[in-house]
């Protein structure tokens, strides 16, 4: 599942281009008052960067790029400030370095929005890992698996006798069969979250090659293909990964949060220019969903492009262009950091 990693770099090590300029603009006698303030307390960094996982920081369970290098650049040693935590925890440990969950948004993160219209609502959850689990965190109160939503009913699936790896075998993600206070055929399921990728559909479609993989994308695609040849309406979904602007919004809200926590005696950025960052930059691989995103979220919203993942182009994607290409994310860090006129 491709998500997002946020960092925020310390901001007392260099005052940014940005901070300076609208200081300066404001006349001496604030530009004094505003360092005054910040000797007493540090000032909030005025941009934040976004990575996407898979492709710039990782390729399946192995750091690329530099990663854990160019991460670390953006720590100080003080730092302050699956489920977000369990990603939290696994991302800390391949990259040497303190990540807690609320720097971790994953694409089904907004999910978390419907819990008021599904509250009390039955509702199936799709994807490896434990999609269950993930829900249920967020707030739904009725949620199966799709594993365990299929057990209640026999021959749902017509495959199921031919799945011989399951037979025998104790899956570690899937839970003894739950008992809900509520009758789980009588209820209507109100809603289908897919959370992850589907695990059985796929497996005879793609190998293990460094290629373009298929996800939950590919899976919709699938979806939407069979329900409309067999039915006399398109199928009505809605989407939430990435390159959904909303998708955007809730991880700037999400960096403001961790700004907030990180900083809460110090002036923010938005009492100079009504703005809480200047800039976040988007670190991405994928120009048709990372960069097209950042394109579509639109200000504070910049994107850089890496090639270690899906892109592998020499020059710009010609489609969905970039606001910077570089090679990977440790280059990714450099060039933003450079461009902050942080040392």
């Amino acid at each position: 599942m491709r998500g997002f990693r946020f960092a925020l770099v310390r901001a007392e090590r260099s005052r940014s281009r940005a901070e300076l300029q609208t200081a300066q603009r404001r006349g001496p006698s604030d530009l004094a008052q505003r360092f005054s303030h910040s000797a007493a307390a540090p000032a909030r960094p005025p941009f934040g960067i976004a990575f996407d996982i898979d492709g710039v920081i990782l390729r399946g369970r192995s750091p690329i790029g530099g990663a854990p290098r160019a991460i670390r650049r953006l720590y100080s040693e003080d730092g302050g400030g699956v489920p977000e935590h369990t990603r939290a925890l696994e991302l800390s440990q391949l990259l040497g370095v303190n990540i807690s969950p609320t720097q971790v948004v994953h694409g089904h993160s907004p999910y978390r929005e419907l819990v008021n219209r599904f509250e009390d609502d039955l509702i199936v959850a799709v994807g490896k890992g434990e999609p269950a689990v993930v829900m249920s965190e967020y707030g739904f109160r009725k949620v199966l698996s799709i594993d365990e939503y299929a057990s209640y009913f026999k021959d749902i699936d017509p495959l199921a006798p031919f799945k011989t790896w399951k037979v025998g075998q104790t899956d570690s993600y899937m839970s003894a069969k739950v008992h809900p206070s509520y009758d789980v055929y009588s209820e209507r399921v109100k809603g289908v979250f897919v959370v992850s990728d589907p695990v059985d559909w796929g497996r005879d479609l793609q190998a293990a090659f460094p290629s373009e993989r298929l996800g939950m994308g590919a899976f919709r695609i699938a979806l939407e293909s069979i329900f409309n040849q067999i039915n006399d309406h398109p199928l009505k979904y809605t989407t939430y990964g990435k390159p959904n602007p909303l998708v955007f919004k809730n991880a700037a809200n999400i960096l403001e949060k961790l700004v907030m926590s990180m900083y809460p005696n110090s002036q923010t950025l938005m009492e100079l220019n009504d703005c809480q960052f200047s800039t976040i930059y988007m670190v991405g691989d994928n120009p048709k969903v990372d960069i097209n995103g950042a394109s579509k979220a639109g200000h504070p919203w910049s994107s850089v492009l890496t090639r270690t993942g899906v892109f592998r182009g020499k020059v710009n994607d010609p489609h969905f262009p970039a606001d910077a290409v570089v090679d990977t994310v440790e280059d990714a860090i450099n060039y933003i950091l450079e461009k902050e006129c942080i040392r």
